[in-house]
């Protein structure tokens, strides 16, 4: 699989690690800065590395690309740029989409005492997390839960085991599909949260 990655911090280099140990080709990778953790293994590995701004566009992504995975990418990837590549681009949503849409997904869990969560790892599409289900595993929300906690303990891991699930699913002629459910769709804008729980709401 020839692959360009897309992301930053602990899950990007774990991607890029994941991928480098499955023998696939990368042939890119975009960090936001020069001294991040996915930066860092790329550097080490010899792999290309570039800083894409806020927007990916297909004059970013390499020929002959398999697929463009976005590991806690904060930028939007154009259509151009997925078209470009055999699959798209495959991103990972810490919580069960559709529920809990937006950057602070893992915060809204927490402020909303969810039980249960989650994570996704879904088809990109133009809309902000409303792409296509790809693979999905849940995980509880424990008493004393920190958003912080919670993506170290278990939203981190499972995102890079997803991946990984999508990829063998890739080798073995799959590509797993399946739309999600806009009745169960919900929406929380980013900051929100830590705001009204700054004011004991």
């Amino acid at each position: 699989m020839r692959v360009m990655i897309v992301g930053q911090k602990y899950l990007g280099a774990e991607v890029l690690k994941l991928c480098l140990g499955r023998g696939d080709d990368v042939a890119a990778v975009s960090a936001p800065r020069v001294d991040d953790r996915l930066a860092a293994v790329a550097v080490d590995a010899g792999v290309p590395l570039c800083q894409v701004p806020r927007r990916l566009d297909a004059s970013w992504v390499p020929e002959d690309v398999d697929l463009i995975l976005c590991a806690h990418a904060h930028v939007f990837v154009t259509r151009e740029a997925r078209l470009k590549a055999r699959y798209g681009a495959l991103g990972y949503h810490p919580s069960l989409l559709p529920r809990h849409r937006g950057r602070d997904a893992i915060v809204w869990a927490v402020h909303m005492r969810d039980l249960i969560t989650g994570g996704t790892a879904y088809w990109l599409d133009d809309g902000a997390d409303t792409g296509d289900i790809a693979a999905q595993d849940w995980c509880w929300v424990r008493p004393g839960d920190t958003p912080e906690a919670l993506w170290r303990r278990d939203l981190a891991p499972m995102g890079l085991r997803l991946f990984g699930d999508v990829l063998g699913r890739l080798d073995a002629g799959e590509v797993p599909r399946r739309p999600q459910d806009p009745e169960l769709a919900t929406w929380e804008p980013a900051h929100a949260a830590q705001k009204l729980a700054s004011k004991g709401v």
